[in-house]
């Protein structure tokens, strides 16, 4: 079954989260751990965490992606700006502590006024500090689009932070489709030659989830704006390749389109509409063969 869901606010508790998934047709989902353009998180209600991890196991949803705050940038040559996204980094994963299975995805930073080869450093650092902690949700390195000094832009800029963590077996790698799209891989017309790029660079191992985004700019155009699904210059088709993929399937998807939840129902019952009939095709395909 397609595991798919959106991005939902945290405001009302996790257990509001759950319905608010499972009402909108999706079995896991995605959100902030704190206001994503702030520092500060909620106090955690504990009986709202055991009343929503009961209703998650009742009604399937087995993975839940959190997603770290904007302002956090871990290659940052401030050094109180990369002790900042440290403790928040710290704070967020013990939090995470109470959700089995639980992902946090974040965006590796942006090395200002120093370049990539010193930004990366910082933030394998801050990695290794961090896997000292014993934390147990795997921690995910998003893909980005290459605006500016972000890091992150390639697949060679993931596999250069990797690289230098003494233990990545818990980091694996969250791509975004309007990301890499317009970071330069055209995964519209070439999705196959990407995903053994990345295999060959990275290893899809690696890939534990993926975000969902339509582009409104074109391929390779670095600027990283969001589109609903089918309304980009990514397109219906690409999507529906992806969520039938052999190589992709399996992954957790997350919307991160500019909707509502009732725009979020329509492309999630679009996108499962598709998986199911590219299942039914290839149950089909075997049976006839």
């Amino acid at each position: 079954m397609l595991r798919i869901g959106c991005h939902l606010s945290s405001a009302k508790g996790f257990l509001a989260m759950g319905k608010e998934a499972v009402g909108i047709g999706a079995n896991t989902f995605q959100f902030f751990t704190r206001n994503p353009r702030g520092g500060r998180a909620k106090a955690l209600d504990t009986e709202d965490i055991a009343a929503y991890l009961a209703f998650a196991e009742e009604h399937g949803i087995a993975q839940i992606l959190a997603h770290a705050p904007y302002t956090l940038n871990s290659c940052a040559k401030d050094e109180g700006l990369r002790q900042f996204a440290y403790d928040t980094m710290c704070d967020d994963l013990a939090r995470l502590g109470h959700f089995p299975n639980a992902m946090y995805n974040f965006h590796p930073g942006s090395h200002v006024k120093q370049g990539a080869k010193a930004g990366i450093a910082y933030l394998a650092e801050m990695l290794d500090r961090i896997n000292e902690k014993g934390f147990q949700a795997t921690i995910l390195l998003e893909t980005m689009a290459g605006k500016g000094t972000e890091i992150g832009r390639s697949f060679e800029e993931l596999r250069a932070i990797i690289d230098r963590v003494a233990d990545s077996s818990r980091i694996g790698v969250c791509m975004d489709t309007c990301h890499v799209f317009d970071g330069g891989y055209d995964i519209v017309n070439h999705l196959d030659q990407v995903l053994e790029e990345f295999e060959a660079v990275l290893g899809l191992s690696r890939l534990k989830a993926m975000h969902l985004n339509d582009s409104m700019n074109p391929l390779g155009s670095h600027k990283d704006r969001h589109a609903k699904i089918g309304e980009g210059n990514i397109g219906l088709g690409a999507f529906g390749a992806i969520v039938i993929h052999p190589k992709l399937r399996e992954l957790p998807f997350f919307l991160e389109t500019p909707n509502d939840l009732a725009g979020y129902q329509k492309e999630i019952a679009l996108l499962r509409q598709i998986a199911e009939a590219g299942q039914e095709g290839k149950a089909k395909e075997e049976k006839s063969s």
